[in-house]
């Protein structure tokens, strides 16, 4: 036997192994594709310092120093103001339901009391469910409070500019007062969970009926596309249950999250959610040749969900381009619900408008799957 190393077989086994990258192209895809996707999502997406945070303002003060106020607290770049609320209740609303990061409360009086140097207070409520998102902000406040009215204070008004701050500013850490990341992690966790089990366990069942040859069974037995697709679904979701109970009580138990909403409302939005999830994996096995590719493109798909999600970085961080694609990913408008039933007590009014994202999406999913099946083995 020749031990010599041979040149010519050597690069015979390089062009081999090229010819194979170049027609598997789902392989030579996730090659180029992933790091890629890597790229343009940690390059451009991802901001551990978030600016522009949704901001409604209560006002019942129109003096001059309210408006230099909120124009103060927009320039610096992390407030954006979306909304002007007639009271409280509007205020409590959008920040249970998450349609702002921030509620500013400037009282009645407070340009009279400023000017009379008796130090009125502005009211900040912030949605601290992720301290992340809201703990540059709320330190950008303190310079913003010495320097918000300074321009309005002259002539007879110059003494008040000299001290700390004409106004004082309270502070309400809404849902996680404490800060505690453990109460945003662990219930994502859930999703993220759901997301990554479900996608690749389902994305791996149709294949692997073809590369086991049990695929001919299937298609001589009398049975409909949407029987067996649902009929690869319905297990799964009892998986994800246990899945679920066990994330929830290692929460209670171990990170004392706090479950304030109605755990029979999440079981509800889990079947939606687990749904979701099973028909992307469906989806998949049926476009799939092979496991591998299946397992490919599930990663394909929990890759930008993870870090799209507002799960690991702040959701509106990031830039518009990459927060519409986030709305169209299940697991964003999961995490919303989940963390609002257990952080906020959320009920049925306020997670609605997630809901019907999930409902779409498993609508599409359900409908790519089922003309992607084939009854022959073609």
């Amino acid at each position: 036997m020749n031990r010599t190393i041979s040149f010519a077989r050597l690069v015979a086994m390089v062009v081999k192994e090229f010819t194979q990258m170049r027609r598997d192209r789902l392989t030579f895809a996730m090659m180029i594709g992933v790091p890629l996707i890597q790229l343009m999502l940690f390059g451009y997406a991802i901001n551990l310092d978030p600016k522009g945070l949704p901001t409604a303002v209560i006002s019942a003060d129109n003096s001059p120093f309210s408006r230099s106020l909120i124009r103060a607290m927009e320039s610096s770049g992390y407030f954006r103001v979306i909304e002007v609320l007639p009271g409280e209740v509007a205020g409590e609303r959008v920040l249970r339901n998450g349609t702002v990061q921030f509620v500013v409360n400037i009282p009645e009086g407070f340009g009279r009391d400023l000017m009379r140097g008796s130090k009125p207070a502005v009211l900040l409520e912030a949605d601290a469910t992720d301290p992340g998102a809201t703990g540059n902000a709320l330190a950008a406040m303190q310079t913003i409070m010495r320097t918000a009215v300074n321009r309005d204070l002259g002539g007879p008004l110059a003494h008040l500019a000299a001290t700390d701050a004409p106004f004082e500013l309270r502070i309400q850490r809404r849902y996680n007062p404490e800060g505690i990341t453990q109460y945003n992690i662990v219930p994502g966790l859930i999703g993220v969970i759901l997301t990554m089990t479900m996608v690749i366990m389902t994305a791996l069942a149709v294949t692997r009926e073809r590369e086991r040859g049990t695929m001919e069974n299937l298609l001589a037995m009398p049975v409909r596309p949407v029987e067996v697709l649902v009929g690869k679904i319905l297990p799964y979701i009892l998986v994800g249950y246990v899945q679920v109970a066990f994330v929830l009580v290692a929460a209670r138990l171990l990170f004392a999250v706090p479950m304030e909403g109605s755990l029979w409302l999440l079981s509800g939005v889990l079947i939606l959610f687990i749904a979701c999830n099973l028909g992307v994996g469906v989806t998949f096995s049926t476009v799939a040749r092979n496991q591998l590719q299946a397992m490919q493109m599930a990663i394909f798909f929990f890759l930008p969900s993870l870090l799209l999600s507002g799960f690991m970085f702040p959701f509106h961080g990031m830039p518009h381009w990459a927060q519409a694609l986030g709305e169209i990913l299940p697991l964003t408008h999961f995490l919303r619900i989940v963390r609002g039933i257990l952080l906020k007590g959320n009920g049925w009014g306020e997670i609605a408008p997630e809901v019907w994202p999930l409902v779409a999406f498993l609508m599409v999913a359900l409908l790519v799957a089922l003309r992607r099946y084939r009854q022959t083995l073609d």
